[in-house]
């Protein structure tokens, strides 16, 4: 039976993504070897989202993580140095920012308005 989600980034800077990863976010995880990291990932969700083809085409897949209090995580990540693309908007669903990490990616952060 299923029991987990593993989601990966490919990246042209991979040190410069874990070290992000570890010190940035504040990530735990576990070397298996040759300096490969295996992340610790906080609780998890997935959705599946309809798309038209404009904008976002289907065979995307995404990640993004969420918090409780967005102006508080974007604070406390501005002050370990993460640069965000963009101010705090409400979508609807929540309320959500966007920062940028190694490796030339823009990974999306929001603080959700459902509840489990």
């Amino acid at each position: 039976m299923i029991r987990g989600l593993h989601a990966m980034f490919y990246s042209s800077e991979p040190e410069a993504l874990r070290a992000f990863l570890s010190e940035k976010l504040g990530l735990s995880g576990t070397d298996v070897g040759g300096g490969w990291l295996i992340f610790n990932a906080p609780e998890a969700d997935l959705g599946v989202h309809p798309t038209d083809g404009e904008g976002v085409s289907s065979g995307t897949a995404d990640i993004s993580f969420y918090c409780d209090d967005i102006n508080q995580t974007v604070a406390e990540l501005r002050g370990r140095g993460v640069e965000f693309t963009q101010e705090v908007e409400d979508h609807g669903y929540g309320f959500v920012t966007h920062f940028r990490c190694p490796g030339d990616f823009k990974v999306q952060l929001y603080q959700p308005k459902y509840s489990k």
